[in-house]
């Protein structure tokens, strides 16, 4: 599973939008740089020590990935910011002061853009066990922030930590559909999310949290497979393009009444039958809670 975190840029920055993973990581690692403008700072050469490779790698990884690595964190030190910097660091590290004190322009990474570099960097076994350091402290601040408890046993499955993390820019996707194209309140949200698990589940979102006996804090989507994420992700993807597009065509908001419409016919696409019945049969196998029905909507 580290190796998704090479090759998937929005599972990169899902972890790195995540302060209390972060935190936890930051503790773990606990690698310090220098302190500049309230965060740890650390120089190229840093970072290339750090994960025992070249400081032309890093300065690969740079040019491959600059727009994602400089969102989080990564900058080019001049002028005042550079003086102040070297100022700082020379206090820190007075024997290694030269090549920072020679140079006009100079790349620093704060502990997101360091984290960033290790999620990239193949070449590097460091790296790849500072991944690993990474997605176990994932699950664990899932854990601890849902309960811990045997509701979440799915989380032991490899792909889940990815999956649940996509999922949830797939969800604003849809919530952000919702917003813009449909013309009714707050209620949407949870009318449209219900009719999603009742397509799925027959069952509710809240039933569902009946059935595995949910706090009201507990996020249903983390008792899930990854399998079952997959579905619900791609109804959200699929119905956020159906309420776009018809919105668009109209020129206007959808109001009630035309989103159930829309809705009814794009859950009884024939592609769905066996995605549901697989999600059926997965949480079925766990729980012995959920009816097995199939050709529903023939």
């Amino acid at each position: 599973m580290a190796n998704d975190l090479t090759n998937s840029g929005i599972t990169r920055q899902n972890i790195l939008n995540n302060k209390y993973a972060l935190q936890e990581i930051q503790k773990a690692v606990g690698i310090t740089g220098v302190l500049y403008e309230q965060e740890f700072r650390f120089t190229k050469k840093q970072v290339a020590d750090f994960f025992e490779v070249t400081e032309r790698t890093i300065d690969n990884h740079l040019e491959k990935n600059q727009e994602e690595i400089e969102k989080n964190g990564y900058v080019v030190l001049t002028g005042k910011s550079l003086i102040d910097f070297k100022i700082v660091y020379s206090k820190v590290f007075d024997d290694e002061t030269d090549f920072v004190i020679k140079s006009v322009r100079l790349g620093v990474f704060n502990f997101r853009a360091f984290l960033n570099i290790a999620m990239l960097l193949t070449s590097s076994e460091k790296a790849k066990e500072l991944r690993s350091v990474i997605l176990d402290i994932v699950i664990d601040t899932i854990n601890k922030r849902t309960g811990g408890s045997t509701k979440y046993i799915n989380q032991r499955d490899e792909e889940f930590v990815v999956n649940l993390l996509k999922g949830e820019d797939y969800r604003r996707e849809f919530t952000d559909a919702l917003r813009d194209c449909v013309d009714m309140g707050p209620f949407k949200y949870m009318v449209y999310t219900d009719k999603i698990y009742n397509s799925i589940f027959k069952e509710n979102s809240k039933e569902y949290r009946k059935i595995l006996k949910l706090e009201a804090k507990e996020n249903v989507r983390h008792t899930m497979y990854s399998e079952v994420l997959d579905i619900i992700s791609s109804y959200e993807i699929g119905f956020a393009d159906i309420l776009k597009n018809k919105s668009l065509e109209l020129g206007r908001k959808l109001n009630a009444f035309e989103t159930d419409i829309l809705f009814s016919k794009f859950e009884q696409l024939k592609l769905w039958e066996p995605l549901r019945e697989k999600a059926r049969i997965k949480m079925a196998s766990r729980d012995m809670l959920f009816p097995m029905v199939t050709n529903d909507y023939q």
